[in-house]
């Protein structure tokens, strides 16, 4: 590694060396053979980049091949003017090229002169200057998206750290290139001012050493003169190339000959319209037939071998395809991916597609993306993602959902109509097929378009079938919200919490107790519809009570208690409430029949007694039912929970609450009591 760095250092001294001191004519063929030969490395390594940054070093690259190609001018020029003897490359090219015509040779030189200037050189400058400009431009735009892929775990700590150093390091090569095309512009230039010095010079030098006649001694330096502007602008036009194709080459997986090949000769269709063109070309009078003929031939063979080919690897294709499929099937741990239930489904048949297709203007996705966030405002959890399928043995307006894997609710939809319920405040009656609305079990009826305006004016509630759908489909969610709730949810809502309470997270969990119990609690609330959503609240009741009792039904209802404010609100709202109260000596012969074990409490009341206590409660809630209003049942703390599961069987959704779940600022008034 130190012998490289002193290599390089010793040649660029070397090169300044070279201008003063004078060298002669056979070392100096020797130093043009390298300045040509480096010239055609530099390209063909350009050419073979997949991108500028596997070329990164061609910036100082480009400095030092400039100062050793002026050297090398300055060289030959000293030797023209002094011996008239520049070396035998100089010489050769002098002969070779110019063919005894100095207008020509002289024509040449000014015309690979202007190339290089006018159109390479100017070129890759611009190139240069705007892919400067861009790239620090992007650069915060791109320094985001890797923070971005790394917050999202797409990326590691090392591969951000890598593309971070390659945005640096792409902003500095194309900031060194603007620079650096500037030696290649002002290259151009010197070697033209060398040029008519040499002539001019020369002239006066062979005049002066009478060397012969005039026109001879012009001749001479001239021929000297062009081959030496030659054997210098032959390789600065091919560092110019290569200065165009790397500012010009976009980031690639290969190289820019494969890339060129492979992109230009990727449509058959293209080389038959082209044949099709030189053909045409062909029997056009005056143009040369066949040359385009034998175009014309070429095209079209490459066109047929091109659509032979892609044929080929299309076949190939499906075929690695077919054997990839058979292989995956084939493998025993394919199998663990069929164990993967998804927790919420929503099937529907063929017919009811256009609903969640957005192309078709469904927006039934949508809807399913607000139930997420309206549920999560509702009830504190965040509810899976909901798997939308169709499903052909499905009839075609039926849908289904399933809870993990199970039906637990389906419904069927009219296309084209709506469905009206009357709230029951409605007297008149409006022609339809009638129904049930799923959701709620209410009767209902399917009405078209034009009686849509008639109900709602009647003030029957008129719904549209992706309404339905939503509305079923959150109410099932909202059963079965305990169900939903797993231990790895309950971590994440403990995990959102602990950014804002951290001492409470640290003190109960998992000190105290486990995520688990926490979930149970939590299962138990959701169960009987109580939000979540005030976690900080219920980890503090928790935390007050857990060393009281483990127990998760007792603890739950010590959190119903902490929760009063928020269950009197959803349940009771404000002003003055008609409820359901227990005898006393109901409570107590429940209290009797409670038995405690270590793994919890549970009723041993007489089945008859069960049924006749149910019966009397059933009878209650129709009389309030009548009345329009909400059955509520209010209880003692200690009965709350075993008179809930005696009745939540035979009366699902019955509200039961305990006096300690109460307000203090509302009013209540029993309007029936159960007694057996």
């Amino acid at each position: 590694m130190k012998f490289k760095d002193i290599a390089v250092a010793i040649i660029i001294i070397a090169i300044i060396l070279i201008i003063i001191i004078p060298v002669p004519p056979g070392l100096l063929d020797i130093l043009l053979a390298i300045n040509i030969s480096l010239a055609v490395v530099i390209l063909l390594n350009t050419i073979y980049a997949e991108d500028a940054l596997g070329f990164s070093v061609f910036p100082s690259l480009l400095l030092i091949t400039t100062l050793y190609r002026l050297a090398l001018n300055i060289s030959s020029t000293k030797l023209i003017l002094s011996t008239g003897d520049p070396g035998n490359v100089v010489t050769a090219f002098a002969t070779f090229v110019i063919q005894g015509n100095v207008v020509v040779g002289f024509i040449v030189f000014l015309i690979i002169t202007i190339v290089q200037f006018l159109v390479i050189t100017k070129g890759s400058e611009r190139v240069s200057e705007v892919a400067a400009r861009f790239t620090l431009d992007a650069m915060p735009g791109k320094q985001m998206a890797i923070d971005a892929d790394l917050n999202a775990g797409l990326i590691n700590d090392i591969e951000a750290k890598e593309r971070r150093k390659n945005i640096q390091r792409e902003a500095d090569f194309y900031g060194a290139m603007d620079g650096a095309s500037k030696f290649v512009k002002g290259d151009a230039i010197a070697g033209i001012i060398i040029t008519v010095i040499n002539i001019i010079a020369g002239f006066i030098m062979g005049a002066m050493r009478q060397e012969g006649q005039l026109a001879s001694v012009l001749n001479k330096y001239t021929n000297l003169t062009v081959g030496d502007g030659l054997v210098s602008q032959i390789p600065a036009l091919l560092i110019s190339t290569a200065t165009g194709i790397i500012v010009t080459r976009a980031a690639s997986d290969s190289n820019l000959g494969n890339d060129l090949i492979k992109q230009i000769f990727q449509n058959p269709m293209v080389m038959f319209l082209a044949s099709g063109v030189a053909g045409l070309m062909a029997i056009i009078p005056g143009l040369p037939f066949l040359p385009f003929l034998i175009l014309a031939i070429m095209l079209a063979i490459a066109g047929y071998n091109m659509r032979k080919t892609l044929e080929q690897s299309e076949m190939q294709e499906e075929i690695e395809v077919e054997e990839s499929e058979v292989e995956e099937i084939r493998k025993p741990e394919n199998v663990v991916s069929l164990l993967q239930i998804d927790p919420i489904e929503l099937e529907f048949g063929y017919g009811i597609i256009p609903l969640a297709d957005v192309n078709q203007g469904g927006d039934l996705l949508d809807r399913v993306v607000m139930i997420r966030r309206q549920l999560a405002l509702e009830l504190g959890i965040v509810v899976p993602i909901i798997r939308l399928r169709d499903n052909i043995q499905l009839s075609p307006n039926e849908y289904v959902i399933k809870i993990k894997g199970v039906e637990v609710s389906t419904g069927e939809l009219m296309f084209d109509h709506y469905l009206a319920m009357n709230p029951g405040t409605v007297d008149e009656d409006i022609d339809g097929i009638k129904t049930v609305e799923p959701a709620f079990g209410l009767p209902a009826i399917w009405i078209n378009e034009s009686q849509r305006e008639r109900a709602e004016i009647l003030g029957y509630t008129v719904v549209d079938p992706p309404s339905i759908i939503a509305t079923h489909l959150t109410e099932i969610i909202k059963k079965y919200a305990h169900e939903l709730l797993s231990r790895q949810d309950v971590q994440a809502l403990i995990d959102n919490l602990k950014h804002s309470h951290p001492a409470l997270v640290e003190e109960l969990v998992p000190k105290q107790m486990s995520i688990g119990e926490v979930q149970k609690v939590l299962a138990n609330l959701l169960k009987e519809g109580i939000s979540v959503r005030d976690l900080a609240s219920i980890l503090e009741t928790l935390a007050d009570y857990v060393t009281v009792t483990r127990d998760s039904d007792m603890l739950t209802e010590y959190v119903r208690q902490g929760l009063g404010r928020s269950i009197c609100s959803k349940f009771i709202g404000k002003g003055r409430t008609n409820v359901i109260t227990l005898d006393p000596k109901l409570e107590q012969k429940i209290m009797d029949a409670v038995q405690s074990t270590e793994h919890g409490s549970y009723l041993t009341l007489d089945p008859n007694y069960s049924q006749e206590v149910v019966n009397r409660v059933y009878k209650q809630v129709q009389k309030i039912l009548a009345t329009g209003q909400q059955p509520i049942i209010l209880t003692s703390p200690v009965v709350r929970l075993y008179f809930k599961r005696l009745t939540e069987q035979a009366i699902p959704g019955l509200i039961v609450l305990s006096y300690n779940e109460l307000d203090p600022a509302i009013e209540i008034q029993s309007i029936g009591m159960v007694s057996v």
